[in-house]
């Protein structure tokens, strides 16, 4: 409010004010500013003071979920750190001892693909480096993006232990991770099994079900004729034209068909083409056998007309492969087997059956025959690595499944189209699509394929007769979720999922460290030879597996002769899931902390099949729980219009540009201000609107400064002394505190944020702040007014700038720094509130207050647009309740004072039917009276008394006190 006259020759009393001073500016300058307060804080060692202040302390555990190694941080990555930030901060401020150990996982695909392209690139093979080159090479690229991620983070304000985080290439970490391996030895759910696995073409190697992501693909979709051989239905026709009809989209599969499944649920008819469209590739007179519920749906397809000859029992047929004629090859018989997966919603009815390459498909054939892949181990030798057709199968040797970079469909499929049309075995085609599993890395479509993998057990009774299942259910029931319905989400998923594939056929990783005995197929449980690996893999690294002979680890009295060393590499999430045991259980750097279970994990929704269920599979393995005591996820961010952002689509907004054209607390305002727990979006116009709250609020927080200043503590006065508008917002205090401390404690940074700002731009800018500017600019400095002002401002300063200091890490630590020079607001505890200062009844009191408030600031916004008046202080309003009880809530009060008007007058009863009335505050209206008497050149106020001082003729009585 600026105090100077606007009566001509009037007196300037500016000086005679306590006019706001500050430092802080309202340009806050934050890509300028926050470099330098990470200079400072590193300087300072900022970090290593608040770990020495919080000895002692109740321990919090977050433990961090490792990003990979290989790129710039984006959104999702920068939300997810700046989400722990406010976990480590808030818990520290909470009076716990929290410190934050960052982590990377460092093995895997991601980053031994990134150097395939860079050998690629060159016109290398990744087959002619040395393993020993390509290791180093990986670790090296480790390095560079661990280096380039951890300054970004620090951008971002994260406070963690930088200087000592853990890897997963860590010598120490990689022996610890081949030791949990040898506990899943110990307990017997390690085993080498031979099934269909989902393969990666592209990158060689078997992929979890967590190392894929669906997209949008279109397939070939195939109707084929296998013939009848052996079925005796018809006497008085050829069983050449004879043939059971199955559907398909992925053709590439029909050499290694081997049988043919029907639904023991479903009714089959034998099928006559009695008339055929031009282009159709049936001719008329052939019998096909269809489900009776797909007949009709399929003749659509082929283009053909078809009549019902005879209902027909499946199991008595015996087909040949469409390819017989071709090769001998392929002159094995087609069973029809019965099975459960087969439905009627798509299809014939008849489900093309390829042992190598689906899970259903193998489970089959096994269910029928035990020692179906002994005794037919070419039905799983059709397709090789690399996704090409094995030399042994004819017609198709070499053909690819999909390109070699894996970003087009190969010639596979159109070969075996082609040869299905020559051979007269095609009974349609068309397209379809459809979501497809692709790779996490590569991005490139993925097939099954029946490969030797070791597993871990889902199902195996292990540790006091319970199942890894059982334990990990239990362990999940034992989990506090936020938000809970992820409970449920990854409960499904644990109860379903298959075994645990661990095994990759990569080079980048920590090996699957054990020996097989050749002559039993045993796994060699020898504590020695553990022991002798484990020590190898500490002093080393995991490169000794691959640099040393075996008879360094089997010892003597071992021939190496008749062991196997396994070279796999373990599944990199198996290395993630165990990175509790080396970071929070047994803690192999001195500089963290220990404990049991980490209190909290915090993920994207992602990871609940992901990091979220290896770390439980792995600590229910090993030790029978959990790692973590609760989860927390967040949600994906997308762009301003809901879009998954994409380089291709230049959507993508990135934390780094946020931060250095807007500021890091700008994009940690948007993070606590949006409801994490969902998906979230990000763009320019969000960023704006984050600005905008973020410069309102800066504006409260200098209102704050600016009038605390000089405050000193003989100035303090006791809250049963105050005024009731003080008591009232001390009230309010204690109220938000509660919900603060609540919102903290239950990780809800979207309610503490929210509500923070609400108090600050509701309750005191556009309320209090905006009644007590007078007091605070005009009265004596020995007011009890005035005094009871800047205390309840200090109290209020303190809280809100502490509560805050988590969510906008560098602007608080500025505020606080203006009033503390010597200290950081991060070093502070949240306050502890007085009980005695709750008073839910003078809340609802002046929540009454406040709505009766609104009838008298709405009747003079009117007067005002009709330039009655200018300012409110022009106003003498009358305010008119029906209910006695209103009325009664102003006594002891200033109604002027409370609606900022020289004057004001309470009225009990009817008032006139001009009244200014809100619908929403029934029972209150207010009849505008201007203000009578002329104007205190120091505070504005319109008052009869002034002139009544003859020392000061253009004053009011409390500004000529206040002047003496």
């Amino acid at each position: 409010m600026s105090k100077d006259s606007d009566q001509t020759g009037a007196k300037d009393y500016r000086a005679t004010l306590f006019l706001p001073q500050t430092d802080f500016p309202m340009k806050a300058g934050l890509p300028q500013a926050e470099p330098k307060w990470l200079a400072k804080w590193e300087a300072e060692d900022l970090y290593g003071r608040i770990r020495a202040a919080a000895k002692g302390r109740p321990q919090f555990i977050l433990h961090d979920g490792p990003p990979y190694a290989n790129g710039e941080i984006h959104s999702g990555t920068g939300l997810n750190k700046i989400l722990k930030d406010f976990v480590i901060r808030s818990q520290t401020m909470m009076g716990k001892d929290a410190p934050y150990v960052p982590g990377w996982d460092c093995h895997g695909l991601p980053i031994e693909w990134k150097i395939e392209e860079k050998y690629r690139a060159s016109g290398k093979s990744k087959d002619s480096v040395p393993i020993d080159q390509l290791r180093k090479d990986c670790r090296e690229f480790a390095l560079k993006w661990i280096d380039v991620q951890r300054g970004q983070f620090k951008r971002m304000g994260v406070m963690a232990e930088w200087a000592h985080p853990y890897t997963t290439m860590n010598f120490a970490a990689e022996a610890t991770i081949a030791g949990e391996l040898h506990k899943f030895v110990d307990v017997g759910l390690l085993y080498r099994g031979f099934r269909p696995v989902m393969w990666s073409p592209v990158e060689k190697t078997a992929l979890a079900e967590a190392e894929i992501e669906y997209h949008e693909k279109t397939s070939p979709t195939i109707y084929v004729k296998f013939p009848v051989v052996r079925a005796g239905l018809l006497k008085d026709r050829p069983e050449k034209s004879l043939s059971v009809v199955i559907w398909t989209t992925t053709p590439w599969t029909i050499p290694g068909n081997r049988a043919i499944c029907y639904s023991p649920k479903m009714t089959y008819s034998l099928f006559e083409v009695v008339d055929a469209s031009e282009g159709a590739l049936a001719s008329k007179g052939e019998l096909l056998f269809l489900s009776d519920a797909l007949a009709d749906q399929t003749a659509s397809h082929a283009k053909i007309e078809i009549k019902c000859v005879a209902e027909v029992d499946p199991s008595t047929i015996h087909c040949a492969h469409p390819f017989r004629e071709l090769d001998p090859y392929y002159g094995f018989d087609v069973p029809l087997l019965a099975g459960e997966h087969v439905t009627d919603d798509t299809g014939t009815g008849f489900v093309h059956t390829a042992p190598g390459h689906g899970e259903d498909d193998f489970e089959i054939v096994l269910k029928n025959d035990p020692n179906y892949p002994a005794k037919h181990p070419d039905a799983f030798r059709v397709i090789t690595a690399d996704g090409a057709f094995a030399p042994e199968v004819p017609v198709f040797a070499g053909k690819y499944i999909l390109s070699r970079d894996g970003k087009k469909e190969g010639d596979a499929n159109g070969a075996v189209i082609k040869q299905l049309i020559e051979s007269g075995k095609l009974l349609a085609k068309g397209s379809l699509r459809h979501q497809y599993p692709h790779s996490w890395r590569s991005k490139a479509p993925v097939i099954f394929r029946a490969t030797p993998q070791w597993f871990a057990a889902m199902d195996k009774p292990f540790r006091a007769g319970k199942t890894l299942r059982q334990l990990a259910m239990e362990g999940l029931a034992a989990t506090r979720f936020y938000p809970a319905a992820g409970a449920n989400r990854i409960g499904s998923m644990v109860e379903g999922r298959p075994d645990w594939v661990l095994s990759r056929q990569r080079a980048w990783g920590v090996p699957l460290a054990i020996f097989v005995v050749k002559a039993t197929g045993e796994i060699l449980n020898d504590k020695a030879v553990n022991a002798r690996i484990l020590e190898a893999f500490k002093a080393e690294g995991a490169d000794a597996w691959f640099n040393s002979p075996a008879s360094r680890f089997l010892g003597e009295g071992k021939n190496p002769d008749d062991y196997e060393q396994v070279k796999d590499i373990l599944d990199v999430w198996f290395d993630s899931g165990s990175t509790h045991v080396f970071t929070v259980e047994q803690p192999v750097d001195s500089h963290w902390p220990q404990a049991d279970q980490a209190d909290l994990y915090l993920e994207g929704s992602d990871q609940h099949r992901g990091w979220f269920q290896s770390s439980l599979l792995e600590g229910c393995a090993t030790k029978g729980h959990p790692p973590y005591k609760a989860v927390l996820t967040h949600g994906f961010v997308l762009d301003e219009k809901g879009y998954k952002m994409s380089k291709s689509i230049g959507n993508v907004v990135l934390p780094q540009t946020i931060a250095d054209q807007n500021g890091a607390d700008i994009l940690r305002l948007w993070a606590a201000s949006s409801d994490f727990t969902e998906d979230l979006r990000i763009g320019g116009e969000i960023i704006k609107a984050n600005v905008d709250a973020y410069r309102r609020l800066r504006n409260t927080i200098r209102f704050m400064l600016a009038n605390l200043a000089g405050f000193e503590e003989s100035e303090r006065i006791a809250v049963s002394e105050m005024p009731e508008l003080e008591r009232y917002i001390v009230a309010k205090l204690a109220e938000i505190d509660a919900l603060v401390k609540k919102g903290y404690a239950d990780y809800d940074f979207n309610r503490v944020f929210n509500t923070v700002f609400s108090f600050c731009t509701n309750e005191l800018s556009a309320f209090y702040f905006d009644i007590r500017k007078d007091a605070l600019y005009c009265d004596k400095a020995t007011s009890v007014r005035r005094r009871a002002s800047r205390t309840v401002t200090d109290e209020i300063f303190r809280r809100v700038v502490t509560w805050l200091a988590p969510i906008l890490c560098f602007t608080m630590e500025e505020a606080w720094t203006l009033r503390y020079p010597n200290e950081s607001v991060h070093l502070q505890l949240f306050a502890e509130t007085p009980a005695e200062w709750a008073d839910p009844a003078l809340i609802e009191k002046w929540n009454r207050i406040r709505s009766l408030r609104r009838v008298i600031t709405g009747a003079l916004e009117l007067q005002r647009k009709n330039k009655v008046i200018g300012a409110s202080l022009e106003a003498d309003p009358v305010l008119y309740v029906e209910d006695a009880a209103d009325a009664a809530l102003f006594a002891g009060l200033d109604l002027a004072e409370i609606s900022i008007t020289s004057g004001a007058e309470v009225a009990t009863g009817q008032a006139p039917a001009d009244a200014f009335r809100l619908p929403d505050v029934p029972g209150a209206a207010t009849v505008f009276r201007a203000a009578q008497g002329d104007k205190c050149a120091r505070c504005w106020r319109v008052l009869p008394e002034v002139g009544e001082v003859p020392e000061h003729p253009d004053l009011c009585h409390r500004c000529a006190d206040a002047v003496g």
